[in-house]
């Protein structure tokens, strides 16, 4: 029952995180647009990189961007809490039950660690050179948060067994 418990407190704890997040970026909508738009903009990267031709000036093509990292994220919120209420629900019933409601807390893990890499670290901090900013350099919080989901999510699908009488 700990480790059920356990792996419940997570899950939670980072639905908590997601919802926080979702809920800053809309209601302060400006300071993670500017945020995103500076990083597809590429103005504060080196000067002398030879990458520049990656950047993206149209403010309609930023908004979209941002628009979906919120809708990304709102996605995840959604499915962790999702997730956590079906651990819930199966916290006291057989282990073949907990495991199976493991569905969609692993499909919501994922997509959280999907967004980190992907979106943060690929796209931002790789292709848009986000890493060359001192001021818009997002890698290390988004690897914090791409380590901190990936240990719940190995947390998360550690198969629970029916103790042994």
């Amino acid at each position: 029952m700990i480790t059920r418990t356990a792996k419940l407190l997570l899950l939670t704890a980072l639905a908590l995180f997601h919802t926080l997040v979702v809920f800053n970026n809309l209601t302060d909508f400006d300071s993670n647009y500017q945020f995103v738009r500076h990083v597809l903009v590429m103005d504060s990267t080196f000067s002398t990189n030879h990458a520049h031709w990656r950047a993206i000036g149209t403010p309609a093509f930023h908004l979209a961007f941002y628009i979906g990292i919120i809708a990304w994220e709102a996605a995840i919120t959604v499915l962790l809490w999702c997730g956590a209420v079906y651990l819930f629900r199966a916290l006291r019933g057989p282990a073949v039950t907990f495991n199976a409601a493991r569905r969609i807390p692993v499909l919501g893990l994922t997509l959280s660690l999907l967004m980190w890499l992907v979106a943060f670290l690929c796209i931002g901090g790789e292709w848009f050179l986000m890493w060359q900013s001192p001021t818009w350099n997002g890698q290390q919080e988004a690897f914090r948060m791409f380590v901190i989901v990936a240990l719940v999510l190995l947390i998360v699908m550690h198969n629970d067994a029916d103790a042994q009488v």
